[in-house]
Order: C-alpha cells, then structure tokens, then sequence
C-alpha cells in the first residue's frame, strides 16, 4: 500500500484555494460519467489526487510512483476507476451523486496544479401527458374559432425545460405571447381550417428528453355552449362538489354501521324516536 506524504496533503490544501473551475459533467442516473484530468502541455504528471468536495469531502483515488490506488472508504468505493491517462470514471451513477471534485496534479519538478470538476446526475425525462382544455367562447372571439389551452407536465421529474412545437408549420415554433407558466402551459387559437394541426411538448434536461402529441380541435366540438362555465370554473365547482360526497358518503357508512352488544339498544331506542309520531 502506498503512503501519501504529508506534504501532499499540506500543498493540496494550499492549492485548492486558488483552483479555478473547470468542465461540468452530465450524466444519467444508472449510467456512466468521466471526469477528465487535463494537464497542460508538457507537464509531466508524477503525482494525481482525486477527491469529492461536496456534499461530502472524501478522497477517490490517487496515482503515486507510477501506480494507481484506490484506497478509501468512500460513496464510490466499488464503483470508480482510475484509467491510465488519470481521467476518473464514476458507475453505475445515483442520483445523489451530483457533487464538485476536484484533481491535483504534480509534475516531477514539483509543480502542481489543481482542477475543479461539476457533475450533476439527471433522472431520464419521462414521456409528458399534455392535458386539453376548451375557453368558453367570449364577445370578442372571432366566429367558428376555439380557445385551448393545452396543459404539459412529466410526473416524478424535475429541473426540466418545456417546449412546444406546431406540427406541420414551417418553423415548427409557436408564438411566446401563447407561452404560460414558464412553456407548461401553451394558449392557441384553432379556426376551421386547423382542424388536423397537432402541438408536441417536448420536455427535456441535458441528458434526455421526449415529447407527447395531441390534435387540439377533436375537443373542440366538445366545448362548452356560450354563457357556460370555463374550464377554471368547472375545476372551482366540480372539485368542492366531489370532496362533499366523499366526506357524506364516509359520514353515512360511520353513521349507519352495524350494531353490536349494547349499541345494539341505542341503535334501537335511536330508531324508534325517529320514527315515533309526535301527539297532537
């Protein structure tokens, strides 16, 4: 086992201060990732200290006299490599290995030089689901149009971008104006002759993306007559109404639960002055 000097870890430290940041890496969680150690030209590399800054500060590996080791107990332990132009490969990736590193190089005249690395670990994007709403019809929209608004979300993810695109159009682009909520929300204006124009959302992060199609106008002879509720309205009506019958529904099965022992008589005597008529 090879003995790391003291006065490694004394430059390493000094060093450190002054690095400067270097390449991010992005990598998806289950796979792979490298992080490349660059010397300059003509440094002639004799030392290399690999470590995790954060979240957690551990040593990774080093490369002393010619050889490399992997000699420390941390996160990565079984699942770094050391190759042989002392570039670092992580694998199989987790998502909570996103982190700084950094590498300290020293040539054989002793100088050293130190370089930071930023990896971050994305989930794969998941195929989005596009939900489609229907405006109602106002005073000032044209004749034989439909108001949507298509809803783009992917469940279970974050740190992804949304975009969408008009299938069929030149530039394959929609306009920002019709851009809500950050690209979640995408508001357009369908006439007749939009009757098989369909909209893609595209969700995506630096590793992945996909997308889901819809063709908004087969909801559109599906709108709401004029002076009817909008889709804010029926979501403002229809979820209060829903939650007061589950909680009568819950209240009669407790309430009309079966007896027993001396409930049993309760219930009875209950029953009977329910029904009992009242003398004039």
């Amino acid at each position: 086992m090879a003995v790391w000097p003291l006065w490694s870890l004394l430059l390493w430290e000094a060093l450190l201060a002054g690095a400067v940041a270097g390449a991010r890496v992005h990598a998806r969680v289950g796979g792979s990732a490298l992080l490349v150690a660059e010397p300059p030209p003509g440094f002639q590399v004799r030392e290399v200290i690999w470590r995790s800054l954060w979240p957690s500060e551990e040593l990774l590996a080093t490369f002393f006299r010619g050889s490399p080791e992997m000699l420390y107990h941390s996160r990565f332990r079984g699942r770094a490599r050391l190759h042989s132009n002392l570039s670092l490969e992580l694998w199989p990736l987790q998502s909570g290995d996103s982190g700084n590193f950094s590498v300290l190089l020293v040539d054989t005249g002793g100088q050293a030089l130190t370089q930071m690395l930023q990896l971050q670990v994305y989930d794969a994007v998941p195929r989005p689901v596009v939900q489609v709403f229907i405006a109602v019809p106002g005073d000032t929209q044209p004749p034989k149009t439909c108001q949507v608004f298509l809803f783009c979300w992917a469940p279970n993810i974050s740190d992804i971008t949304y975009s969408w695109r008009r299938e069929g159009a030149i530039d394959f682009g929609v306009e920002t104006p019709g851009l809500l909520e950050d690209g979640q929300v995408l508001r357009a204006s369908l006439g007749p002759g939009d009757q098989s124009v369909a909209y893609s959302c595209i969700v995506s992060n630096p590793i992945s993306w996909d997308s889901a199609t819809v063709t908004p106008w087969e909801r559109c002879h599906r709108k709401t007559a004029p002076g009817g509720a909008s889709y804010k309205d029926v979501l403002l009506v229809v979820v209060p109404v829903s939650l007061f019958t589950v909680l009568a529904a819950i209240f009669s099965v407790w309430h009309c639960r079966p007896c027993s022992g001396k409930r049993k008589e309760v219930c009875a005597d209950r029953a009977a002055s329910e029904t009992e008529t009242p003398l004039v």
